[in-house]
């Protein structure tokens, strides 16, 4: 797809080695290294990327330059980005098709000639036409996708536990946990996760490369054999938590355990992974740096100040593609009826639509120009911002009183916030 006079879009498939486009995809693989500064990757490194590409059905996206230029390969391309579908769990259970975009780089030499725009409005009109109805990303720079229509839907935390002392739990314990071989874990983690999903709110399936991040069969610079793995199994002894972590060595002080994954099925289970790295000899701290902003350990702590938050941070940010299919596919909390006026500047998802909820279903309308014209809206937003309460992380309140959301009849957004809200804290542990 040509967009400009200097400019092509190409869509590359990962394939095994011998394949045809072998060569042009390990050059993508290797300009997304450039693109984030690390220019060295090995190419042992970017065909073990290509094996868990093509295994999470990746589609990259590469922009070229059309002709020559001095002392620029022609072959490499200027701009970089990726996206493949996974479930979202939108509540109760219910799963979303979402369009996860990755790997979003552009040249430093190549920036405002619009090309992340039109890789972007590609991509998005793409999923909304093959009936894909929300995209998810994350970011490294804060400012700059809101102007796509991302909006933060989830956050996340950094903790440090004091553990010197254990951790001291409310609640008795009914299962067990045992260290592993890595490998077990590797082989267990997929399953334990997929029931960790289908419980929590706001979770997005995993890529193939947390599996080898938990079991060390990837770090930094290849294989980290200093992964350790534990397993908790119920009183039934089914396995149905992990806790992967490292120590931090016998030079650091305090000396800590730095938790790689913590994945768990229920909450006996997470709170007995906890309450094992808690009893680990030889060190004093637990650091966690994908911790839930609403944390059930901290509170099953006889002493919560156990927990200290060292950082804060979004991590979902979410975008609606289209409203009416995504509106109609969660379930409810409060039933009532509700206009809601959206603007979309890229024109893939802005109208006026009419949710009427019942009995947690619901019914959800485009007004025409026509149908509309007497309909006056109880509330209007920005389509980033109906992306940021979709999933109940972020309070209509919190956009009310900020002035992202305009109330043009008075309670709308607190009806929104109680139609909206999860079972559960909304959290995402799966970065990719």
């Amino acid at each position: 797809m040509a967009f400009t006079d200097d400019f092509e879009l190409r869509r590359i498939h990962p394939v095994a080695p011998g394949e045809a486009g072998y060569e042009a995809a390990m050059t993508w693989l290797k300009a997304v290294s450039y693109g984030f500064h690390n220019p060295g990757r090995s190419t042992e490194r970017a065909a073990e990327a290509m094996v868990r590409s093509i295994a999470d059905r990746t589609e990259f996206i590469g922009v070229y330059r059309k002709a020559a230029q001095p002392g620029f390969d022609i072959g490499w391309p200027v701009a970089t980005f990726e996206s493949f579908r996974k479930d979202l769990n939108i509540g109760s259970g219910r799963m979303l098709r979402a369009e996860l975009i990755s790997a979003v780089t552009v040249r430093s030499d190549h920036r405002r000639l619009g090309i992340l725009r039109a890789m972007m409005q590609d991509d998005l009109r793409r999923a909304r036409d093959e009936g894909i109805a929300v995209a998810a990303l994350t970011v490294s720079e804060g400012s700059i996708y809101r102007r796509f229509g991302f909006g933060v839907a989830t956050q996340e935390r950094s903790i440090t536990v004091d553990s010197s002392k254990g951790l001291d739990l409310v609640r008795q314990t009914t299962g067990v946990v045992r260290n592993v071989p890595r490998q077990d874990l590797f082989e267990l983690a997929p399953k334990i996760f997929a029931e960790a999903h289908a419980r929590q709110p706001g979770s997005i399936d995993r890529t193939e490369s947390y599996r080898y991040y938990a079991a060390g069969k990837m770090g930094k610079d290849g294989e980290d054999k200093d992964v350790i793995s534990a397993v908790h199994y119920s009183a039934n002894g089914v396995p149905d938590g992990y806790a992967s972590y490292k120590y931090s060595g016998w030079d650091e002080t305090p000396r800590r355990l730095d938790i790689v994954d913590l994945v768990a099925a229920d909450d006996v289970a997470y709170l007995e992974l906890w309450q094992f790295l808690g009893s680990v000899d030889l060190t004093t701290r637990i650091v966690w740096e994908d911790a839930p902003l609403v944390d059930p350990m901290q509170w099953a702590l006889a002493d919560p100040r156990l927990v200290e938050s060292t950082r804060q941070r979004d991590m979902i940010w979410l975008r609606i593609l289209d409203v009416r299919r995504a509106f109609a596919a969660r379930e409810y909390q409060a039933d009532g009826r509700l206009v809601i006026e959206v603007a979309d500047q890229m024109g893939l998802a802005g109208g006026r639509f009419e949710l009427e909820v019942r009995a947690g279903q619901a019914n959800v309308t485009e007004l025409s120009d026509e149908s509309g014209a007497s309909t006056e809206p109880d509330l209007s937003l920005d389509i980033a911002d109906l992306g940021s309460v979709y999933l109940g992380g972020v309070l209509p309140s919190s956009l009310l009183a900020a002035g992202r959301i305009v109330e043009h009849r008075a309670g709308a957004a607190r009806l929104l916030q109680l139609m909206l809200a999860p079972e559960r804290a909304v959290h995402c542990l799966s970065h990719f």
